[in-house]
C-alpha cells in the first residue's frame, strides 16, 4: 500500500532538518529578550521565513540532486520523493517555488520593523536556496555549502531576527550566531559523511570528497568545541553571567556524536546520527536562550 500524499510531502520537507530554521530565531528572539526588545509578532515572522527557505531549500535539493545524478539508486541516505518516483520533477519544482515565494511575503512583514533593506536579505537567501544545488555552478557541488550554511543558518539568521527586535546588532547577537552556524554545519557536515561516495561519483565535490572523512571529523569535532565551551564561556565572561554556561552540559551528548561519526560506518547508523545532531542543535539553542534570559 502506497503511502498518503501528505507524508510523502512531510517526508520530502525533511523534518530532520527544520532545528535549522527554529534554533537562531530562538537564540536571537532570546538575546532581544535579555536587551528589553522582545517583540512576539516580529520573532514570529522571522521564524515563518525561517521555517520556509528552509523547506523551499529541501525541495530545490529533491530537485536538482535528481536532475543532477547525485540522488540514484545507489544513495545510501533517507528517500528522496523525486529520485524515488513519488513526486514529479516539474511538480517538485512548482511547491519549491511556492515555498520560496511564500517566505518572501512572509518576510515582506518585517520590512515594518527592518525597514526596506530586509528585502535584499530575503532575496539572498531565496537565490541561495536555489544555488545551493541548482544553477550553472551549485555552491553545494563546489564544496561551498558549509560556507553557506554557516553563514546564512547563523550570523544572518540569528542577526536578522535580533535586528528586527532591536534596532541594531550587538556584538552578542555575532558572537551569539557562531555556535549555531557551527552546529547547523555539523548537520550537513554528517549528511556529507554518509553520502561521501554517491557525491563524488556525481562529481559533487563536497568537503569531504575533497579532504576526506578525517578532514569532516576534525571539522565536527572542533566545531562542537567552539560551540559547547568557547563560546557560552565568552559570553559568561562578558557580562559575568553563570547561565550563559549552560550549554556546557552537553558535552557528554556532543562525545558521543564524535564517537559514533568516527565509528558507525552502518547507513542507518548514520542517518540516526544525522537526526541526533539535528536534535542536538535544538536542544543547545533551547539552553543557550535560557541562559541569555536568566539574571
Amino acid at each position: 500500500m502506497s503511502e498518503p500524499i501528505w507524508k510523502t510531502w512531510l517526508h520530502a520537507a525533511r523534518p530532520r532538518t527544520l532545528p535549522a530554521a527554529v534554533a537562531p530565531v530562538l537564540v536571537g528572539s532570546g538575546l532581544a529578550w535579555k536587551d528589553g526588545r522582545f517583540d512576539a509578532r516580529a520573532a514570529g515572522l522571522c521564524l515563518g521565513f525561517s521555517l520556509l527557505i528552509q523547506i523551499g531549500t529541501n525541495f530545490a535539493n529533491d530537485y536538482y540532486d535528481f536532475v543532477k545524478g547525485a540522488d540514484t539508486a545507489a544513495r545510501v541516505g533517507p528517500r528522496r520523493a523525486v529520485a524515488a518516483g513519488l513526486i514529479a520533477p516539474g511538480t517538485m519544482r512548482v511547491a519549491m517555488w511556492l515555498a520560496f515565494a511564500a517566505s518572501f511575503l512572509c518576510g515582506l512583514g518585517l520590512i515594518a520593523w527592518g525597514g526596506p533593506w530586509l528585502v535584499a536579505i530575503g532575496v539572498a537567501s531565496i537565490l541561495c536556496g536555489i544555488a545551493y544545488t541548482g544553477g550553472p555552478w551549485p555552491l553545494g557541488y563546489h564544496g561551498l555549502g558549509d560556507v553557506f550554511v554557516f553563514g546564512f543558518f547563523g550570523l544572518v539568521a540569528v542577526g536578522a531576527t535580533y535586528f528586527v527586535q532591536a534596532g541594531r546588532v550587538s556584538g552578542d547577537a555575532l558572537l551569539a550566531a557562531v555556535p549555531i552556524g557551527l552546529l547547523t554545519t555539523n548537520i550537513l557536515v554528517v549528511n556529507n559523511y554518509r553520502d561521501v561516495e554517491t557525491d563524488r561519483a556525481a562529481g559533487k565535490r563536497t568537503l569531504v570528497v575533497r579532504f576526506g572523512r578525517g578532514f569532516a571529523q576534525g571539522q565536527f569535532g572542533l566545531s562542537l568545541i567552539v560551540a559547547l565551551v568557547v563560546v557560552p564561556l565568552w559570553l559568561a565572561l562578558r557580562d559575568h553571567q553563570p547561565w550563559r554556561l549552560v550549554p556546557v552540559g552537553l558535552l557528554p551528548v556532543a562525545w558521543r556524536h564524535f564517537r559514533r561519526l568516527q565509528t558507525e560506518a552502518e547507513p542507518a547508523a548514520q542517518i540516526q546520527l544525522l537526526g541526533d545532531t539535528g536534535k542536538l542543535l535544538a536542544l543547545y539553542a533551547a539552553l543557550l536562550t535560557f541562559g541569555l534570559i536568566m539574571r
